[in-house]
């Protein structure tokens, strides 16, 4: 028989499942469900969903074509075993857990088994050197470290009291396989409250220091029916999502949102993206939905796209905006919209073009149901008026904003101004038009001003990105003695494409036919762009790059239009 909690969580996600093509509807009439003092996701509702249930929770195929599956009821079920070798272990609640684990079953078994102890998941990217593992040990306070054997070394000399624990064999350290040598019994409920902690996410660190973002048992678990409602899932759905592990995209569609619809997760492992092979699975393993960031979806769009898969019904991007081109050409090729969704590892998503709504090229869509988002004043921080037609991104503290974080662990100054004027603020600038939809514009560090006129970065990288010479580009403003700052380019190379004189001159005047002039690109430079552990660029550096310069003076090599005759006037 099913919880209070679990029939509340249940109400409230059907209720989004039948409204699932009707924003209005659903926007009016959708609730956070009241789930009582206790509350955990991975008992109250994916071991009632899982109980019986025979149908495939998860799939992982490798590129070999090896194939591993797991039924919810088997999910149930080792996730218990987990659970228990843990707590024989002394893990037990609120204790940090770190997770380092590629995309293999162990690591859902994990994440469902910690949970049920009412300990804290720590997802931790593979890609994590000793220098990052020893931060994040020491600011979790962790209680255990589990990695796969190939990467024990990684933690040799990180210090600290954390039991060590591996999938596979490793000197020193413990092996998970062990926790399926003991019969099955099930858990009981950790008796966590909404309230309790439940994730640490360290941010990518894009501008500085890593942040360590708390999530409670509610703000991921109960907010990403957000998510669900903004990719269209339905019960029995396979859902493809290409992310990594680690970070907070994994988490909202390669965990919560598909198993709050109750769909098949089902994942495509490769050393190497490969278009071709990934257009392969989404027709041979029947995939219903589709979410992938905006650089996946250019390479699928430089290769051979065929027809529609037939069983495709949703194709989402999220994690940097979509480019208008990208969905055109999805357009023409199968039939289908991309429909943009924005958030952040602080939030579940927030803002998004719905299933059945019409979509604008170019914008994030509309809050979801039960999301209050918002646009603040950049200067005085304060929440403006519906009809404000630019201002940063924001939620409404006043109307209990559920996918929101607790805050930034042990960072008292930066919660006070993130939290300030009793807003949540994004650092994103956003514009927004009469029918309610938002489109972005940048960070409010990357926004900048050329001849007095406001410059967004992504505007501009949208355009170039169209070239065919272009692989990345960052936009950042350059310092000139007559306009103050010019918008320059640091430009990665398509494949085939030299970094030559010829080639920074088609690129500047392609800018040129396709931005207005007080946009235009004036400054172009072929960079290997600075990223992140997580992939994003770090335009910070980009920008302390060019401030470094001083005078008329140029970094080398960079051409300028005015290097060009053919671009004068």
């Amino acid at each position: 028989m099913d919880s209070t909690a679990t029939t509340a969580y249940r109400a409230a996600r059907d209720f989004l499942l039948q409204h699932h093509d009707d924003y209005d509807a659903a926007v009016e009439g959708f609730r956070w469900p009241d789930l009582g003092d206790q509350f955990c996701w991975a008992v109250d509702w994916f071991d009632a969903v899982a109980a019986g249930n025979d149908r495939e929770a998860l799939v992982i195929v490798e590129q070999d074509g090896s194939r591993t599956s797991r039924s919810f009821q088997e999910m149930s079920r080792h996730s218990d075993q987990v659970a228990t070798w843990l707590a024989g272990l002394g893990v037990g609640k609120g204790d940090a857990v770190i997770i380092m684990l590629n995309n293999q079953v162990e690591l859902w078994e994990l994440m469902l088994g910690v949970m049920k102890l009412g300990a804290v998941i720590v997802p931790t990217t593979t890609a994590a050197g000793p220098k990052e593992l020893t931060d994040r040990i020491g600011r979790t306070s962790a209680r255990a470290v589990v990695c796969n054997a190939v990467d024990v070394d990684k933690l040799d000399g990180v210090p600290g009291d954390y039991l060590r624990l591996s999938v596979g064999t490793a000197d020193g350290w413990r092996d998970l396989t062990g926790a399926f040598d003991t019969d099955w019994q099930a858990i009981a409920h950790p008796g966590t409250t909404p309230q309790d902690r439940l994730l640490l996410y360290f941010t990518s660190g894009t501008t500085s220091k890593p942040k360590l973002v708390e999530h409670t048992q509610v703000s991921y678990p109960v907010g990403h029916l957000s998510t669900m409602y903004w990719i269209g899932l339905k019960p029995g759905d396979v859902h493809l999502n290409v992310s990594s592990p680690g970070w907070a995209k994994h988490a909202w569609s390669n965990f919560f949102a598909p198993w709050i619809g109750e769909a098949t997760i089902f994942l495509y492992n490769y050393t190497r993206f490969d278009a071709a092979a990934m257009l392969e699975q989404l027709r041979t393993e029947g995939v219903t939905s589709f979410c992938a960031p905006p650089t996946v979806w250019r390479m699928l769009i430089n290769a051979d796209l065929g027809t529609k898969p037939e069983a495709l019904r949703e194709v989402v991007g999220a994690g940097e905006p979509l480019n208008p081109e990208v969905i055109r050409q999805i357009e023409r090729s199968w039939g289908l919209t991309i429909r943009d969704g924005y958030g952040q590892t602080e939030t579940s998503v927030q803002i998004a073009n719905t299933p059945g709504s019409q979509v604008k090229p170019g914008s994030m869509g509309r809050p979801l149901p039960g999301v209050p988002s918002g646009l603040a004043d950049p200067v005085t921080g304060e929440l403006l008026p519906p009809d404000a037609d630019e201002g940063e991104l924001c939620l409404d503290l006043s109307r209990h904003p559920v996918g929101l974080m607790t805050g930034y662990q042990a960072d008292p100054e930066r919660n006070a101004a993130v939290m300030a004027h009793g807003v949540y603020h994004t650092g994103d600038v956003a514009s927004r038009d009469g029918d309610g939809y938002y489109t972005y514009i940048g960070r409010t560090d990357d926004v900048f001003k050329a001849s007095d006129y406001k410059i967004s970065p992504f505007e501009l990288e949208s355009v170039l990105i169209e070239h065919p010479a272009v692989a990345e580009a960052a936009i950042v403003p350059a310092p000139d003695p007559v306009r103050l700052a010019v918008p320059k380019a640091y430009i990665a190379l398509a494949p085939g494409h030299e970094p030559t004189k010829q080639t920074a001159f088609e690129i500047l005047k392609y800018a040129r036919e396709h931005l207005a002039p007080y946009q235009r690109v004036r400054r172009v430079e072929f960079y290997e762009l600075p990223k992140t552990i997580s992939g994003k660029i770090r335009r910070v550096e980009l920008r302390g790059r060019e401030e470094e310069v001083s005078g008329d003076e140029r970094s080398v090599p960079e051409w300028r239009d005015d290097d060009f005759p053919e671009l004068k006037g």
